[in-house]
C-alpha cells in the first residue's frame, strides 16, 4: 500500500501520544545514546502491519534503522525474530507504543482472518465489513486482505448497498433500486440485502451486482443457492463465527461477511526489547 495513504493515521497517533515530548525518555535518558532493539512475536499468527511499524518509527525520527525479518502476511512463530532497530533510545521508546499498538491489532486481524480463511477451504471467499475502528479502517481492510480475506466495499461511496431501512423508505426492494439507477445512471455497483426467500427472488429480479442473504437458515442459504444458479453472486451475512462458518460455506454461497475481523479484534502479542 502506499504509505501516503497512512502516514497521516501514523502521524496523528503519534501526536496524540507524544504531543510536545515523552517527558520520562527525556528526563532520563541522553538524545545522543543510542540502542538497538528486538521485535519478538509472542505468539503464532500472520504478521500485519510491520511496514507501518517501521514507517511509524521513521516518521518519528528518520534516522532510526528499522530491519524488518519477516514481511506482511508472513506467518510468524512464538519467540520469533521479527525486526531490529538501532538510534537514539529516545525516539525508539517514544514511537515504540504507538508502533507496536498498530502492529499488534493489524497482526489480529489477519490472524483471525486467515482461521476463518482455512475453515472455508476455498468454497467461500471471506468479507471484511464497515465494522472498523473509527479512522483506522485502511488498516483494518489492509490487515484483512493480508490475512487471505477480501475487501467488502471501503465506505459509502463505493458500492450502494440497499438494506432493510433503505428497503422500507423506498418502498420495496424494485423501487429501491430502480431510484439508485436512475440517479446514478447506472455508474454505480448495487447489493441488495434480503431475508427470505421471496425477497430474494425480487432481487434476482432486479438483476444487481450481489444479494446478501441476511441471517438466513442454512437450508435457507442452500435453496436460495439453486434459486440464484449461479447468475448473481451470494453473500451470507450474520452469525458467523468459527464454529459456523464451515457449514455456512458448505451452503454454496460465494461470499460471507464476517463484522468480527475487525470489531472484536484480539491483538497478536510482540515484544519489543532493547538491547
Amino acid at each position: 500500500m502506499n504509505p501516503i495513504l497512512y502516514r497521516p493515521i501514523i502521524a496523528a497517533a503519534l501526536a496524540e501520544d507524544i504531543q510536545h515530548q515523552d517527558i520520562t525518555g527525556a528526563g532520563i535518558i541522553s538524545e545522543h545514546d543510542h540502542c538497538s532493539a528486538q521485535l519478538i512475536a509472542k505468539e503464532d499468527g500472520i504478521a500485519a502491519g510491520l511496514a507501518v511499524f517501521k514507517e511509524t518509527f521513521l516518521l518519528h525520527d528518520s534516522s532510526l534503522e528499522v530491519t524488518l525479518k519477516k514481511a506482511d502476511g508472513n506467518q510468524v512463530s512464538n519467540k520469533e525474530l521479527v525486526a531490529e532497530l538501532s538510534g537514539p533510545v529516545q525516539s525508539v521508546l517514544a514511537a515504540e507504543r504507538v508502533a507496536l499498538n498498530l502492529l499488534q491489532r493489524m497482526s489480529g486481524i489477519a490472524s483471525l482472518t486467515r482461521r476463518f480463511v482455512d475453515l472455508c477451504a476455498g468454497q467461500s471467499r471471506i468479507l471484511d465489513t464497515r465494522k472498523t475502528a473509527p479512522n483506522l479502517r485502511v488498516l483494518d481492510k489492509w490487515a484483512v486482505r493480508l490475512g487471505g480475506g477480501m475487501n467488502h466495499r471501503m465506505g459509502l461511496y463505493d458500492m450502494a448497498m440497499l438494506k432493510e431501512n433503505h428497503i422500507k423508505a423506498a418502498g420495496g426492494i424494485e423501487n429501491a433500486v430502480k431510484k439508485l439507477r436512475d440517479f446514478h445512471d447506472d455508474a454505480v455497483l448495487i447489493e441488495v440485502e434480503v431475508t427470505n426467500l421471496d425477497e430474494l427472488k425480487q432481487a434476482l429480479a432486479c438483476d444487481v451486482y450481489r444479494i446478501m442473504l441476511d441471517n438466513m437458515s442454512n437450508d435457507e442459504m442452500r435453496k436460495a443457492v439453486a434459486l440464484a444458479d449461479g447468475k448473481t453472486p451470494l453473500e451470507a451475512s450474520g452469525n458467523v463465527n468459527l464454529d459456523t462458518v464451515a457449514d455456512i460455506a458448505a451452503t454454496g454461497v460465494d461470499f460471507i461477511s464476517v463484522g468480527a475481523l475487525t470489531h472484536s479484534v484480539k491483538a497478536l502479542d510482540y515484544s519489543l526489547l532493547v538491547q
